[in-house]
């Protein structure tokens, strides 16, 4: 029996740490939040100091913790693929961890092309590889005395005093060093990147006993583990198939659940998204489709910081209010290529239709408009690779907050948008998934059902008014692309 209805989560994103208690109500409180950001030594690198971040885990945890006393046990929500190797017995890291948005290894990735291996270089199969290359380049090391994990593993490392050397699916299958069910390590991955499999973390459950959190008063139970996005995702309630949510920050991701059907391959799908775990439980399985835009919110900082258009983020919806429509005015949101569907990395933004007419009010809300249509573009590409079609999307993030934006995007879905009633839905999920483990919640029908919008906005445009704003964007969309065809060349 549990002695605690609340769960400790242990959240760490691109720019910081956050350790909150998740109450059995499903509101999250006691949050303790630090700053750690990673570092930029040199152009395309990303580097993040894992010791760092293993201070803030100890101290932020700590704090939440005692402000309940006890929990019924730990959930951890992380940024993906971000690299990691330390030594296994001083546990002290190798050199900086290699972030997920590093692309050192963009050649390596393109060289293996031609051996057949397809890698991401967000994945972080080239990155270890990588570190490897340069700490133990004959690999004498790796096998007994290093060990390989994302910042979900390293957590648990920590928080366990080195007894967890641990990582779930959701986190294992964007790697690119598991088989297509994301439970298992691919040997023939491992072998042609000199990777030994003792260094890799045990696949574990996404919710279920895992260990002891010995560096934490009382040692809790570690039964909750997952990936950003996925945690985002089971914390809107997004628990059965069908369901999706998208998070509108910098830039945008959209993730649908599929159900327990295996995907073939973890390579992108043909309408330009990539298979998913979304979680583990009790030995099974759910899986789903993600779709991401590269520029989302940073299209609004545009706004701000270089064009001088708008004060603050919060000015684009009072001044896009100011006009009724953007004048036939259509803004491409592809400051630094387009991802999902089309996978072109020589797009660039543009804005076309303007003419001495067109004003600040009609380019800011050119602008809004056409990130709301990227979302369009990704909820379509899941729906055809899913081959499930969604009554409601679920929204998070902070462009959630411009009531301008989200009306555009429900014209351009042409389906109600479901606003998230908390900030912390990646918490939130986190804790459901730690949840689930110990009885808190009986299992995913009772957090589907647990969901609850802050509000819901509906579209105003017709069928035929919104098929034609749609015909209209993918024509400007169309010519956006290929900008700078050498770019547009590379493909992963």
């Amino acid at each position: 029996m549990a002695v605690s209805s609340s769960l400790l989560v242990v959240d760490v994103g691109t720019s910081g740490v956050r350790s909150a208690i998740v109450s059995g109500d499903g509101s999250v409180g006691r949050v303790h939040h630090e700053t750690v950001l990673p570092s930029s030594p040199a152009p395309g690198l990303v580097e993040v100091d894992a010791n760092r971040i293993a201070e803030v885990v100890c101290t932020t945890a700590a704090a939440a913790l005692a402000e309940v006393g006890a929990v019924a046990g730990v959930g951890i929500a992380n940024q993906r693929a971000t690299t990691i190797v330390w030594d296994r017995r001083s546990s002290t890291p190798v050199g900086p961890a290699l972030g997920w948005q590093d692309l050192r290894t963009v050649g390596t990735c393109l060289t293996l092309q031609g051996q057949g291996f397809r890698f991401p270089p967000n994945a972080s199969a080239t990155k270890l590889a990588a570190i490897l290359d340069e700490v133990d380049p004959g690999r004498e090391r790796a096998a007994e005395e290093l060990c390989f994990g994302t910042i979900d593993t390293w957590v648990a490392w920590v928080l366990s005093n080195g007894a967890l050397h641990v990582t779930d699916p959701t986190n294992a299958a964007v790697t690119a060093l598991t088989d297509p069910s994301g439970s298992r390590w691919d040997g023939r991955v491992l072998e042609v990147l000199g990777i030994p499999a003792s260094m890799l973390p045990t696949i574990v459950d996404s919710s279920g006993a895992i260990g002891e959190a010995r560096a934490l008063t009382g040692a809790p139970l570690l039964c909750g583990m997952a990936g950003d996005q996925q945690a985002a995702l089971v914390g809107q309630g997004c628990t059965r198939p069908g369901l999706a949510k998208a998070t509108f920050g910098t830039g945008g991701m959209l993730d649908q659940v599929t159900g327990r059907s295996v995907p073939g391959a973890l390579d992108r799908s043909a309408g330009g998204t990539f298979p998913i775990v979304t979680w583990r439980r009790d030995g099974s399985t759910f899986y789903g489709v993600e779709a991401m835009m590269l520029s989302a919110g940073s299209c609004v900082e545009w706004l701000r910081d270089d064009l001088g258009v708008i004060p603050d983020a919060e000015s684009s919806a009072t001044v896009a209010a100011a006009c009724q429509d953007t004048g036939d005015v259509w803004f491409v949101p592809a400051l630094l290529g387009m991802a999902t569907p089309v996978w072109d990395f020589g797009a660039r933004g543009a804005l076309f239709g303007i003419t001495r007419g067109t004003g600040r009010p009609e380019i800011v809300r050119a602008v809004l408009e056409g990130v709301a249509h990227r979302g369009a573009d990704l909820l379509e590409a899941a729906e055809a690779d899913s081959g499930r079609s969604v009554g409601a999307l679920r929204v998070d993030g902070g462009m959630s907050a411009n009531p301008i934006f989200i009306q555009a995007l429900a014209d351009a879905i042409g389906r109600p948008v479901e606003l998230s009633a908390t900030l912390e839905a990646t918490t939130l999920g986190a804790g459901f998934l730690a949840g689930m483990a110990v009885g808190v919640w009986r299992d995913e029908d009772e957090v589907a059902d647990a969901y609850r919008p802050a509000s819901t906005v509906e579209p105003v445009r017709g069928d035929a008014d919104r098929a034609t704003q749609r015909d209209r964007w993918l024509e400007a969309r169309g010519r956006a692309l290929r900008t700078i065809p050498e770019l547009s060349a590379i493909t992963f």
